[in-house]
Order: structure tokens, then C-alpha cells, then sequence
């Protein structure tokens, strides 16, 4: 595994695992239940140890999915991160949910803990101090936020003790629209910015981008491989992606362990 700088003394895997639509979407679906949860730890015994989930997900059964899945393992070994709704940033709101995603995770701590979506009705500084309150408590160890623009951003800090970590994003190859103004910014502040949906929902699988099958050839790699590797490359970037099947978590591993030219990540930059 690959890792990059969380902060000056921890490091975050590159490649993490995300479980969107694993047991469900909005509400809850049991019918793949043992697939997922072998999925999952098909994934942590192959390295990859970032499991990236969310309350949304599934009403919560997601979570649920993640906590049977991670029993067994060391989980000193394993960095989860999980996320509050955006209808749930008052003070005591994030306290009760941070404490239901425990109890679905079956552990005593979250690694990183995200606001998974801004709410403009919501009060920023009562949300960062339910946050800080979970962090001095030791219920979380580090605090981050989703979809945040830099005002977004900057708004946070401004009322947390503790330092955001990183802004979980959209960003692919195809969705460029962080590229807009994160980057310098996150660079600048020391923030990660982690990369979801960075295959397109799939769209990045497949052959049919000419300058994607292009470096392909060159690297004798997936298209999934050069998308992901597009990202891991820059600077304070790290990606989460989904695998439900042990072919497609053998694939986003081989997005590691070696190099893409940098003419080739500004060729691919410029072509999409």
C-alpha cells in the first residue's frame, strides 16, 4: 500500500475502499449482505486497510456490513472513516449519531469523521464543537469534511480546535470540477483531498476514451488502473472506490506500486 501525510505523524492509505450502495442505497437492502461483508474482507487482507463508509448509507446498514466485516481483524491495522448526515448538525445531533455509528461499527473509536454534506440552515460553529467534543473524548481521532467548498471550508476552520484533515470530493477524470479552486488551497492548508467516484461510476472501466486506451498500452494497464493512478500521483490526493467482487479489488490494487510519467498525467489532463 501506498500512504500519504494525514498529518506530520500519521499517514492515510491511498487507495481506501469505499461502500456506497453496499447494503442498500437510501434504505436498507439485506439481500447481499454475506457478499458485501466478504467483499470487504477480501479487501483488508489484500492491504487495503481504509474502509470509507457513511450513516446515509443504507439508513445505516451499511455501517453495519463494515462492523461484521471487521471483526477479527487488528483494528490498530485499519483506519475506518465514516460520516455524519447533513440533517444532523446540531451539537447533540452529532453526539447521538457519532455514538449509533459505533454501535453499527462495533468499535470504541472512528478514525476520521466527516460532515458528509454542508447545511446552510445548520450552525457551522455548534457542529465543529460537537466535533472537537468527540475528539477530546476520544470517540474520534481525527475530523474532516465532504463536498466543501473553500468558503465551506474556510468557515469550518474558523470554529474548529482541531485541524480539518481532509474534504472528500467528487473528482475524477471525468468530474474536474475540484480542480477549480481545492487544490492550491487544500496543498496550502495540508488537507487530503479524497477522491470518490473516481471511475465515473464506472464510465472509467471500460475502453473508448482514446488517450485512456492510449496510456493502456503504455503502461500494460486497466483503464481503472490509469484513472485511479491519474489521481494518487497529485499531491495531497488520495482515492476511494468500491469492490464488490475479488476480480475488481485485484484490479484497483495494481493502481499501485509503480509511477505515471508526469507528461503522461498533464496528456491525460488535457485530452479529458
Amino acid at each position: 500500500m501506498e500512504f500519504k501525510n494525514l498529518t506530520p505523524r500519521v499517514k492515510i492509505p491511498a487507495l481506501g475502499l469505499g461502500t456506497w450502495r453496499m447494503g442498500g442505497e437510501i434504505r436498507a437492502d439485506y439481500s447481499r449482505d454475506k457478499e458485501y461483508v466478504e467483499a470487504i474482507r477480501y479487501a483488508i487482507k489484500h492491504g487495503i486497510t481504509h474502509i470509507d463508509t457513511a450513516e446515509l448509507y443504507g439508513a445505516g446498514h451499511t455501517e453495519e456490513l463494515v462492523g461484521e466485516a471487521i471483526k477479527g481483524f487488528s483494528r490498530k491495522k485499519l483506519f475506518i472513516t465514516t460520516k455524519v448526515s447533513p440533517h444532523h448538525l446540531s451539537f447533540d445531533n452529532i453526539l447521538a449519531a457519532c455514538q449509533r455509528s459505533l454501535k453499527r461499527l462495533q468499535t470504541d473509536y472512528i478514525d476520521l469523521y466527516l460532515i458528509h454534506w454542508p447545511n446552510p440552515l445548520a450552525s457551522m460553529k455548534n457542529a465543529m464543537a460537537a466535533l472537537d467534543k468527540l475528539v477530546n473524548d476520544g470517540l474520534v481521532h481525527f475530523i474532516g469534511v465532504s463536498n466543501f467548498s473553500v468558503r465551506q471550508l474556510k468557515n469550518a476552520q474558523k470554529y474548529s480546535q482541531n485541524k480539518i484533515v481532509t474534504n472528500q470530493v467528487h473528482y475524477s477524470l471525468l468530474h474536474r470540477d475540484p480542480e477549480k479552486e481545492l487544490p492550491p488551497f487544500c496543498q496550502k492548508e495540508g488537507i487530503i483531498l479524497t477522491a470518490y467516484s473516481p471511475l465515473a461510476v464506472g464510465r472509467l472501466t471500460q475502453k473508448g476514451f482514446d488517450a485512456l486506451d492510449r496510456i493502456c498500452a503504455k503502461y500494460q494497464k486497466t483503464p481503472a488502473q490509469i484513472a485511479l493512478r491519474w489521481l494518487i500521483e497529485k499531491p495531497n490526493v488520495i482515492t476511494i472506490s468500491k469492490a464488490s467482487s475479488k476480480e475488481h479489488t485485484d484490479e484497483l490494487y495494481g493502481s499501485l506500486g509503480w509511477k505515471m510519467k508526469k507528461e503522461d498525467q498533464e496528456y491525460l489532463a488535457r485530452e479529458f
